[in-house]
This record gives C-alpha cells, sequence and structure tokens, in this order.
C-alpha cells in the first residue's frame, strides 16, 4: 500500500467512526418530544419546557450539520487524489443508530428497569380513528415489543394490504411504544426514499414521492389528516421549514405522525420490493437495481 493510499484509508475510517447516526437519532426524538410538547400545551399556559427542547433541538440539528459537513469534505478530497472508490461504509446508514435498541435497556439493567409508563387507552382510541379498526376492549398489557420491532410489524402489514392486521399491530402496543415511532422513522423514510429515487431526496421530488405514497397511505389510514403526510414527506426532501405547507398550522395530534410515519415506510418498501427484513440494522445493504426497477414495484 502507497503512503497516499494508507491516508486515504485513515480518512475514510475517520469519517466512518464519525457519530453521525447517533446524533441523527438524537435529533429525531428531540424533535418527537417537542411535538408531543406542543400539543399538550395547547391545553395549558405553561410553556412546559418547549422552548428548553427547541434550543437542544437546534444544537443537535447544527452538530449533525457539521458531522455531514465533514464527511463530505473528506469524500471531496478522497476523490480529488483519486481515491474516491477507497472501501468503507456505504453511505446513509443513520437509520441504522434509529433501529438499534438503547444501551440502558440492555443487559443486567433490563432487570432494574421501571415499568414502562402508561399514558391511557387514548393511544388505542387514536389508532380506531385512524385505522377505521376498533380498539379492544381493554387496553392491552405491554408484551415486551419495542418501537423498532413495531415498526417492523407495521411494516409487513402494510406490505400485505391488510388494515386490519395493521389495526391490530398498532393496537397491541401503549402510547410510549407508539409515539416512538415519531422518533425511529425519519432516517429510515430518508434512506428508502433515496433508494427508491435514485438520489438524495430533493425539494423537487415532493409531488413524486406523494405520488408513489398517497393512494395506499389513504386506503390504509382513512381517518388521517391530509397534512400529516405531506409534513412528513417535505420532511424527507429536506423543505425548509419556511416553506413547508402547513408549516404554521397548530400543532396536530402526536399519534398522527407517528402511526402515518410508520406506514409510509412500509408503502416505500413496498415500492422497492422489500419485505419488513429490511429494517433489521444487521441486515445486510440491499442490492439497488436502479430507481426505474424499483418503482416497477406498484402493489
Amino acid at each position: 500500500m502507497s503512503l497516499l493510499q494508507e491516508l486515504g484509508a485513515q480518512l475514510r475510517a475517520t469519517s466512518d467512526e464519525l457519530p453521525t447516526g447517533q446524533v441523527t437519532a438524537a435529533m429525531e426524538k428531540l424533535r418527537s418530544a417537542t411535538e408531543i410538547l406542543m400539543w399538550v400545551r395547547e391545553q395549558s399556559v405553561d410553556p412546559m419546557g418547549v422552548p428548553q427542547l427547541g434550543n437542544a433541538t437546534e444544537h443537535v440539528e447544527r452538530a449533525a450539520a457539521a458531522l455531514r459537513a465533514a464527511q463530505d469534505a473528506i469524500d471531496a478530497y478522497l476523490a480529488a487524489v483519486g481515491l474516491a472508490g477507497t472501501p468503507g461504509a456505504a453511505p446513509g446508514q443513520e437509520w441504522r443508530a434509529s433501529m438499534r435498541p438503547d444501551d440502558s435497556a440492555r443487559g443486567d439493567e433490563q432487570a432494574t428497569a421501571p415499568a414502562t409508563e402508561r399514558l391511557g387507552p387514548w393511544w388505542q382510541r387514536r389508532v380506531a380513528e385512524l385505522t377505521g379498526e376498533p380498539a379492544p376492549e381493554k387496553t392491552p398489557e405491554p408484551d415486551g415489543t419495542d418501537t423498532a420491532e413495531l415498526l417492523r410489524r407495521v411494516a409487513a402489514g402494510v406490505r400485505a394490504g391488510d388494515r386490519s392486521r395493521l389495526g391490530r399491530e398498532l393496537h397491541a402496543v401503549n402510547a410510549s411504544t407508539g409515539l416512538g415511532l415519531a422518533a425511529v422513522t425519519p432516517a429510515v423514510l430518508h434512506r428508502l426514499a433515496g433508494d427508491l429515487l435514485g438520489h438524495e431526496p430533493r425539494p423537487e421530488d415532493v409531488p413524486r414521492l406523494r405520488t408513489a405514497a398517497e393512494g395506499r397511505v389513504k386506503a390504509l389510514l382513512p381517518g388521517n389528516q391530509p397534512g400529516v403526510l405531506e409534513t412528513l414527506i417535505d420532511r424527507i426532501c429536506r423543505v425548509p421549514v419556511e416553506k413547508q405547507q402547513g408549516a404554521d398550522r397548530p400543532a396536530g395530534h402526536p399519534a398522527d405522525t407517528a402511526v402515518t410515519a410508520s406506514v409510509l415506510t412500509g408503502v416505500l418498501l413496498a415500492r422497492l420490493g422489500r419485505d419488513a427484513g429490511a429494517l433489521n440494522p444487521d441486515a445486510p445493504e440491499p442490492v439497488h437495481p436502479g430507481a426505474g426497477a424499483a418503482e416497477g414495484d406498484r402493489r
């Protein structure tokens, strides 16, 4: 190995070790928490920590942007010296970090962890309104399903086109697990949309993604508000906040974003011809046949 190749390998390793995925996952969790609190404060004059969360989100967004800029600069340098093909981790791996359980939930700590907070049957009521599938008579007991596993189950139901199954999977968890979908899906959706489009999602891709997803999302979530899907697609395509449709509307029900994002994940997987197993963070990189071939799957 030449000195230049060794330098390229070291730079690539440094780029791969940057915690972009973890920072992105933290950013989405903060955004999700902010949205939930904004909805709650509609009934309260107390700001309830929203300004503090907003500041934290702004800081982590800057950190994520700085990490991406550093990786882009390394890639540009490697390309300039003829080492663009240096082996390294595949791009767009942030979704894997968001789909992995927190370290704090593993090992011996599981035995001493407090019971998951029960936020009441309002989650089941909202799922019933969104899906049209009736809620169970009794609020189900938690079965240990985490949010990542719930997303895979929802995606499997969506791919099968089975609204009853979708309703059962969403009804079977408590609000804490269900609301977590809003935090784990953004990085997954961005990656799936990029695979479908054949490039990083851009603002001009909004109509194309809407056409690919709108019909199936409406069929599976007949009770959904129309602006929820629009907002999700705007975010996937990195549309500036001030240009997003309905950016100034009052905060909607937090379950709407979580459920719609999980259904959209299943729809994009179906468009790509992939099953729910592709959402396993340890799954190998899928073969990319090209955007045209991927969009041929219109099931």
